[in-house]
Order: C-alpha cells, then sequence, then structure tokens
C-alpha cells in the first residue's frame, strides 16, 4: 500500500528511506501492543492513515523548500505533539532534513521515539546512506516557545491531531522562524467545519506573525481524500507575549 501511494505522489525514496520508514511502522506494531500509542492496529491502517498521510507532505514541501533553500543550509523540521512519530518522523527523513526534532511531552511516547529514531539511523547506515539527526524531546510546546533555543528557529515545524487551529498556531508559530512554515494535517468532511476553524484563526495568526491567509492543499492519494494540508507561512517574529501560559489559553484575542 505504501508503494502505491509513493507511486501516486510520484516521491522516489532512496533505499534508507524505505527502509527506515517502514522499521518505524514495524516498531510501532510491536509496542502498540503493550503501549498505546495509536488506535490503529491493523499493518494496512498504519500504511495508510499514517505512513502515506505523512508521506502526502513531502511532494509539497520540496517544492516550496527547492524555491527557498540557499546551498549549504540545512533544513530544520520540529514536530509538534509527535505521538507515535507521525507525521514527523517519516517526513524528516523523505525530504531529508538537516536535521529534525520529534516533541512529545508524554514519557511512554517520547521513548517510543528514542528507540523508532535509532531504527532509522540504523536503516540509513545499512545502505551507505547519510542517516538524518533526529532528537527526542519530552517537553510541553508553550516551554520550548518561550526557550531561545527553539523560539523562532525552525524552517518548519509540523503537527498533527495536535488541536485545533487557533490553539495550534499559538502553540507552533512561536517556533517557526520568519520566512518559515506551519504545516498542519487536518480533515474536510465537507460540512464547513474546517473553513470556520480556520476562519477563528485567522486573526491569530496575524497577530503571530504569520501569513493571515493559510493555502489548504486536498491530499491527492485514494483513501485519503478527505484529508487537508493547512500551510501556515511566517512572516515576521511572533510577539513575546505569545505563547501564553497553558492557564490562560481564553480568550484567544484581547
Amino acid at each position: 500500500m505504501v508503494a502505491r501511494s509513493l507511486d501516486e505522489l510520484d516521491l522516489d525514496l532512496t533505499p534508507g528511506m524505505r527502509d527506515a520508514i517502514d522499521a518505524h511502522a514495524r516498531l510501532l506494531l510491536a509496542w502498540n501492543a503493550y503501549v498505546n500509542l495509536t488506535a490503529i492496529r491493523e499493518p494496512a491502517g498504519i500504511a495508510l492513515e499514517h505512513v502515506a498521510d505523512s508521506l502526502a507532505a513531502v511532494p509539497l514541501l520540496l517544492d516550496r523548500l527547492a524555491a527557498v533553500r540557499r546551498p549549504r543550509r540545512p533544513t530544520g523540521l520540529l514536530d509538534l505533539g509527535s505521538g507515535a512519530g507521525y507525521p514527523g518522523l517519516p517526513v524528516s527523513l523523505a525530504i531529508p532534513a538537516g536535521h529534525a526534532v520529534l516533541v512529545d511531552s508524554v514519557g511512554r511516547r517520547a521513548a517510543f521515539l528514542e528507540v523508532a529514531a535509532r531504527a532509522a539511523a540504523r536503516a540509513f547506515d545499512a545502505h551507505g546512506e547519510e542517516p538524518v539527526p533526529i532528537r527526542v524531546l519530552q517537553a510541553r510546546a508553550e516551554a520550548l516557545g518561550r526557550d531561545p533555543q527553539h523560539r523562532d528557529q525552525w524552517e518548519i515545524v509540523t503537527a498533527r491531531a495536535v488541536a485545533p487551529m487557533p490553539r495550534l498556531v499559538e502553540l507552533a508559530l512561536p517556533l517557526v522562524r520568519p520566512g518559515g512554515l506551519l504545516l498542519a494535517w487536518k480533515r474536510d468532511a465537507g460540512d464547513g467545519a474546517l473553513e470556520a476553524e480556520l476562519a477563528t484563526a485567522l486573526p491569530l495568526m496575524e497577530a503571530l506573525g504569520a501569513d493571515p491567509e493559510p493555502v489548504v492543499e486536498q491530499v491527492t492519494v485514494d483513501g485519503l481524500r478527505d484529508h487537508r494540508l493547512v500551510v501556515v507561512p511566517k512572516r515576521s517574529a511572533t510577539p513575546q507575549r505569545w505563547p501564553r501560559p497553558a492557564s490562560h489559553r481564553r480568550p484567544l484575542l484581547p
């Protein structure tokens, strides 16, 4: 199923990338019997709903990076609320990123991500390919957004199933550097809910330094036609008042 999705996406991965992504999925199947990392438990479901869904963003990112990437400048990717490692791990492997950080606040998930990152590195090594440097952070997004090592530093921040867009942009955009982008995975049931969610978030996007007109791309993989990729480019540094502490989440705007 992954091979078919790669064909649909017109995406060509190296042998090391393919084996690294496969090793991650196999580890998820093994760990999920003991640690609840995903509600999807069948290999075919993981291949479609996790692997293909993640890789659907790679052509879009490659096109954007080709337009802005400077020679010898590594691309940094941070995956917020990484959970079982999707979308951040396969996306960072397939670009490939110069370096990547997978972030989750739950210890057992962070432990799994460490194992998956090491397995991916071994898969690259087995094919004589240079691994993508991947770190795992057990942390909350609010704290990272206040950390100078991460604030306004990341070229790409990815997030899937983390929060509704108003909350997500408050957590994620402080991490994106000016000129970078937030990429969010969403679903569109055709009932107008996604449009309303985005409309609610638009004023906050502008307040946080982002382009107030995000780009929404439909995923073209069979079985994922209701999935959307929301691209939020960032234009300027985020004002220091953002992100607010978790206890001050509402109202979103003064």
